[in-house]
């Protein structure tokens, strides 16, 4: 008895883009390059962007261009979303990049849990030249499909590591085009509310990141997001947590991934002599986690080294150029 080839899976990716047709390429090429005859990739590009090379990139590598009038990625992402056609919907944005072992895990996963309506793998953080600059994360997720606590306590899924069946459209919906930050987050948090999401310790996606410090405007930015979108989910699911001061825990984590950038952006910009720069990015700190901030302020600390060396270096140039007759 002769039995027939399965029929390859069907994912549909979801990949917006805006203007960077460089780092798309990229992307769309670490996508082909899984495929097989197990496995068929629908690719859908989101562009809200204005160079005509994002339409000729997409083609390239034979993906379905759609043009998106709306700002933001939560637009592009939805265009995309609404037009899939595979069995099962995967992420990526334009300017990271798929490792081989994506995928295949995630489908036999859900295969293997078909009460689970999604599964995240691990994410590689990298610098502009795709280079690791830290451990695969996160390190473990709970096991019972419940990540929403975890979500809202730190842990800001990235998309790319991210499949999920493609009908759970229908109760997730699609991503809220009101935000300009932390709009993935607020997906994640929909996806863990209404379904089962497992996790497999599988290095997914290269997601490229800026160095310490250099993107200020972009963490503030997210942050005037990130508390809104918070207490969006906390207040109807309070009953998630055991008591208030739990809630009260899990925003502290939350907020806590701002506050560790710009103590980790002091340190850096102290030990470059960018004293003003440091002084600012403690501010925020402490702006974000008063308490936080000053106990470790108040300890022997490298924060409280990059305070001394801001704030002593600061008055040497003053007493210098006193001493110049030039103040």
């Amino acid at each position: 008895m002769t039995v027939g080839l399965q029929p390859p899976r069907r994912v549909s990716v979801i990949v917006p883009s805006c203007d960077r047709p460089s780092t798309l390429r990229e992307a769309l090429a670490s996508i082909r390059a899984l495929e097989g005859s197990d496995l068929a990739l629908e690719i859908l590009v989101g562009d809200n962007g204005s160079n005509p090379d994002t339409r000729i990139v997409a083609e390239e590598f034979g993906a379905v261009h759609l043009r998106v009038p709306g700002k933001g990625a939560s637009a592009a992402r939805n265009a995309a979303l609404w037009a899939a056609q595979g069995d099962y919907l995967a992420f990526l944005d334009d300017d990271d990049v798929w490792l081989p072992a994506h995928v295949r895990g995630h489908l036999a996963f859900l295969d293997d849990h078909p009460d689970f309506g999604a599964v995240v793998g691990q994410v590689v953080s990298v610098d502009s030249n795709l280079q690791p600059v830290g451990a695969p994360w996160p390190a473990d997720a709970s096991h019972d499909g419940d990540l929403f606590i975890q979500m809202m306590s730190g842990y800001f899924p990235q998309i790319g590591a991210t499949i999920t069946r493609t009908q759970i459209r229908e109760s997730v919906g699609g991503f809220d085009e009101s935000l300009m930050g932390d709009e993935d987050w607020d997906w994640h948090l929909r996806l863990a509310r209404r379904h089962r999401i497992g996790f497999i310790q599988t290095p997914s996606v290269l997601f490229r990141q800026r160095p310490a410090g250099s993107f200020d405007s972009l963490q503030l930015h997210r942050l005037a997001y990130t508390p809104g979108i918070f207490f969006r989910h906390a207040i109807p699911a309070s009953n998630r947590w055991r008591t208030w001061a739990d809630l009260l825990r899990s925003y502290v984590a939350t907020l806590r991934v701002y506050h560790n950038y710009f103590v980790d952006a002091a340190i850096s910009r102290a030990n470059s002599n960018q004293r003003m720069s440091a002084l600012r990015a403690i501010w925020i700190a402490m702006l974000i986690l008063p308490p936080q901030t000053f106990k470790i302020l108040l300890r022997k600390t490298p924060l409280q080294r990059a305070l001394l060396t801001a704030v002593t270096s600061r008055q040497m140039n003053k007493e210098s150029l006193r001493n110049n007759g030039l103040s």
